[in-house]
């Protein structure tokens, strides 16, 4: 099959498959005696593959790592669940960190007025500073100020 009918068997757009191919993560397709590239049932279910566990999050060399596992059928699954398990534990940090981002930036906003003063504790956490946002208790660091500390 042409790259065309690749591209909407495996959900891959035509432009994404010519760049798996350039970077090895598929093996370049066959081509016609015209050069056209000639996908069969096994690209695209490496492209099936390739953009599922994109949709899952994992990087380009963590699925080339998977698609070797899967095409070695004595693959131990320990190694497997080890890519998985290493993503898992990158994205929940990843999460913890703009649950931070999140928290800091609600209370900033929740800090300024939004009104046609310039003070504003939103510039003024983005720029460093200290602010005393209403409620906060004198000598303490503000929430804004703690998060920023922490990342």
């Amino acid at each position: 099959m042409r790259i065309g009918e690749a591209a909407t068997r495996s959900g891959v757009s035509a432009k994404m498959i010519r760049h798996y191919e350039s970077i090895g993560l598929l093996a370049p397709a066959a081509r016609r005696d015209n050069s056209y590239r000639d996908f069969d049932a096994r690209d695209v279910h490496d492209l099936t593959f390739i953009r599922r566990a994109r949709d899952l999050g994992f990087s380009i060399e963590e699925i080339g790592r998977l698609l070797a596992l899967w095409r070695d059928r004595d693959r131990p699954s320990r190694e497997v669940k080890e890519i998985a398990q290493a993503h898992v534990a990158d994205l929940e940090a990843r999460i913890a960190r703009m649950q931070d981002m999140v928290a800091t930036l609600r209370h900033l906003s929740e800090a300024c007025a939004g009104d046609e003063r310039p003070d504003c504790p939103i510039l003024t956490g983005l720029a460093g500073e200290k602010t005393k946002a209403a409620g906060s208790h004198a000598g303490q660091p503000d929430q804004a100020d703690q998060g920023a500390d922490q990342r």
